[in-house]
């Protein structure tokens, strides 16, 4: 059996970097195994002009900050950044981190982000076949001498990337996305860690996902299990019954403000207290999820973070 790891997700939508070196700190110390970023050039939670740290110089950032927790991109906007120089970048990062970085990557979704910064909002279709040759050209360069390479959208020739990253054959290569009929087959084809569909879902959504992955692994011929299967999670946990009560309550309150009547459907799919964390946590196990993703959706943050790695984490190891 795959063994299980647990990370933890940070917003970089914050006025100071410091607060979010601490969150990561703090996760490194109470042993997770990794912390992990979003992708997004204009403010999601408040309004577009909100303090937003850019992903990649924050992964950089955070890295050099740290010294044994893991990092990724959930995840990296493909069309934002040119494959070539981004395997060369992400080359160069794991080599100075001691091999300590995920890259992730996806299609990208916030039309108004590419509309803003000036990049062509293309069809999903499109977007997927560039992920595809994107992550060709990565895999190619993190393993060959001077690989070249000749596509629709992008193209390479005799394109050394030296120094190599310090894991080999690469970093992990985490690829998001559902869709059965392109997007899976990309994962099929280029991923090691795949993600479906962050924050909410049934194990029984996720099994399905897992299955339709495993369907395009073969008419690819590759072995399914050669894919780790993770899942991101809005979580609420408490100590106490009347703790987790208290807390879906105001999550609760937090989310219709926002939402308005749709808040309602946003319920965390891990919620309550410890034990019931487990049990939640065990069925998404056999649904065939390895690597959770948590974030914390409490109003404290770090004793969430304390109380599941105390509670939760030894469970699984």
């Amino acid at each position: 059996m795959a063994p299980i790891d647990f990370g933890v997700f940070l917003s970089t939508e914050r006025p100071d970097y410091e607060s979010l070196l601490q969150d990561a700190r703090l996760c490194e110390g109470l042993g997770y195994h990794s912390v992990w970023i979003s992708d997004h050039l204009l403010g999601m939670y408040e309004e577009p002009g909100a303090p937003r740290f850019e992903c990649w110089t924050t992964s950089s950032a955070l890295l050099a900050d740290t010294a044994r927790i893991r990092l990724g991109q959930l995840v990296l906007c493909n069309p934002l950044r040119h494959p070539p120089l981004l395997a060369k970048m992400a080359a160069s990062l794991d080599a100075i981190s001691g091999g300590r970085l995920i890259l992730g990557l996806g299609t990208g979704w916030h039309e108004g982000e590419f509309r803003a910064y000036g990049y062509p909002y293309e069809p999903p279709a499109a977007r997927v076949r560039r992920l595809e040759e994107s992550a060709r050209i990565i895999r190619r360069m993190w393993g060959e001498e001077a690989p070249s390479f000749g596509g629709r959208f992008y193209s390479i020739k005799g394109a050394y990337c030296s120094p190599k990253p310090i894991q080999r054959p690469g970093p992990p290569l985490l690829i998001a996305g559902g869709g059965e009929r392109l997007t899976l087959r990309t994962v099929a084809r280029n991923a090691d860690i795949s993600n479906f569909a962050a924050w909410m879902g049934t194990p029984e959504e996720f099994k399905a996902k897992s299955e339709a992955l495993d369907r395009q692994c073969m008419r690819v011929g590759r072995e399914p299990a050669g894919i780790r299967r993770s899942w991101a999670a809005y979580t609420l946990i408490a100590e106490t019954d009347e703790g987790a009560e208290m807390s879906m309550r105001q999550y609760t309150r937090k989310v219709e403000a926002r939402y308005g009547g749709a808040g309602g459907t946003r319920r965390p799919p891990l919620a309550g207290n410890p034990e019931q964390i487990v049990e939640q946590v065990r069925r998404y196990i056999d649904a065939g999820v390895s690597l959770f993703i948590i974030r914390f959706m409490g109003e404290n943050i770090h004793r969430e973070a304390e109380v599941f790695a105390d509670e939760v984490l030894p469970n699984f190891r």
